[in-house]
């Protein structure tokens, strides 16, 4: 048998996006061949005995941030928003994710589309607006404009420049996934083929806890948003359990059964029940909330159902973005109600992080005992982050250098990017060799 080689072949080999591939292809490999196990967790065999947290390290380290943003933001899916929201073709809202700035937009077709807030030229962002409506996608720095399907349509001065391909200059795309509830899932990861959706939320349109409410009867209402000094995972933590209401929240008791509170845990969905009380019912109380890993949850009502992101924007500091949506046929009073309900809460949520952070920085709290019932929530989240910060640490320390899923290496790069690249690399290995130990 004979094999033959593209003359082209052995540069791009060893071009910077030859070598990307090859880092990619070994990622996947190893993945598969050598995944970290993570063993089952104590406090779900066994919970009558407390579990230890994460330490006090990982909520303020700047290196643990960093390989959060490589392993869980640049490469999970994440639930970001509703159809709702996009109401005419050329509708778009901007985003951003652990630093990780994109856009949706809705094409002629109907379809969501979303792409890098980053102009393909010189990185100028495209949306410097939080929302709007456009026909062309337009970069305010140099005037190079997109379709709405992301299709570079024109860069002025570049019709005659040699070598100058428009169909390689398009904007970089994200993966969007539109599950039959309406609800926008999005990944960040360059690969042609992300992380399958199912393996994290298989049937997650399909719960039967959501039969009962029409996500079609809403319609978008307003956003939110409170910023906090607080890592991401502390506000997860919090989230994910109900211990802290009694105290935290008195009036939450006159609202459901608190002893009653529990959660169930379903790959990345952390299901939250409370059995609310009949009278709190009939004023439209009724609630249903989940937690989407890594950083997203959701509350539905018969008077409206609110989507929350907790974005990080540093190891110690993170925004709070919140998007409400009203039933048709709520009235004033009982959606002003819940809303201004939700809004209290959230604010007493905000004290609660923003104190237990401080000593969290501090250098002298490490971890405290959990309760394994009261507490499952924030126990399988730490579960979650640890497992997941490993497996992807183990594949960085295999092929020697950091691994970014969301980074697109052009595919002609050989024009002296690649040892720019490598410079680069060269002096950032120098000043991290002892701290990653590779």
């Amino acid at each position: 048998m004979s094999i033959s080689v593209s003359p082209s072949f052995i540069p791009y080999l060893f071009s910077a996006a030859g070598v990307a591939a090859l880092i990619s292809l070994l990622a996947r490999y190893l993945s598969q061949t050598r995944p970290y196990k993570d063993p089952v967790p104590a406090f779900l065999k066994d919970t009558t005995s407390t579990a230890r947290a994460l330490p006090a390290s990982w909520y303020r380290s700047p290196e643990v941030y960093e390989l959060e943003r490589r392993a869980i933001f640049a490469k999970k899916w994440i639930l970001t928003t509703h159809k709702l929201r996009f109401t005419e073709p050329g509708s778009w809202v901007k985003f951003e994710q652990a630093g990780f700035q994109f856009f949706l937009v809705k094409n002629k077709q109907g379809q969501i589309n979303g792409f890098h807030n980053i102009c393909r030229h010189r990185a100028f962002p495209i949306m410097t607006e939080d929302k709007g409506k456009s026909s062309i996608l337009s970069c305010k720095y140099h005037g190079w404009s997109y379709g709405l399907n992301g299709q570079l349509a024109k860069a002025p001065g570049y019709d005659d420049m040699k070598g100058f391909d428009k169909t390689k200059n398009g904007l970089l795309p994200v993966h969007v996934h539109v599950d039959a509830k309406g609800f926008i899932w999005v990944s960040l990861d360059s690969s042609k083929t992300p992380e399958d959706f199912s393996t994290e939320f298989k049937n997650i349109d399909q719960m039967a806890r959501h039969e009962g409410f029409n996500f079609e009867d809403y319609h978008f209402d307003h956003t939110w948003g409170m910023s906090g000094d607080y890592n991401w995972k502390t506000l997860a933590d919090n989230y994910n359990e109900c211990y802290h209401c009694k105290t935290a929240h008195p009036d939450a008791a006159d609202v459901a059964d608190l002893s009653a509170y529990r959660v169930d845990t379903k790959g990345g969905n952390i299901e939250h029940f409370a059995n609310t009380k009949p009278e709190m019912e009939e004023q439209g109380l009724k609630i249903v909330s989940n937690y989407y890993f890594p950083n997203a949850c959701m509350t539905v009502s018969p008077n409206f159902f609110y989507m929350m992101r907790c974005v990080p924007t540093s190891p110690g500091h993170c925004s709070m973005e919140y998007e409400v949506y009203r039933h048709k046929n709520a009235t004033d009073e009982g959606f002003q109600t819940i809303d201004a309900m939700f809004k209290r809460i959230l604010a007493e949520d905000k004290w609660l992080c923003n104190n237990a952070q401080k000593n969290l920085n501090a250098g002298v709290f490490v971890n405290g005992e959990m309760h394994p019932k009261m507490e499952q929530g924030p126990l399988y989240f730490q579960h979650r982050v640890r497992g997941i910060l490993n497996g992807h640490y183990q594949l960085e320390k295999a092929v020697g250098k950091e691994i970014n899923p969301a980074q697109h290496v052009p595919s002609d790069a050989s024009r002296g990017t690649e040892s720019d690249m490598g410079f680069c690399s060269g002096l950032a290995c120098g000043k991290d060799a002892e701290q990653l130990a590779w």
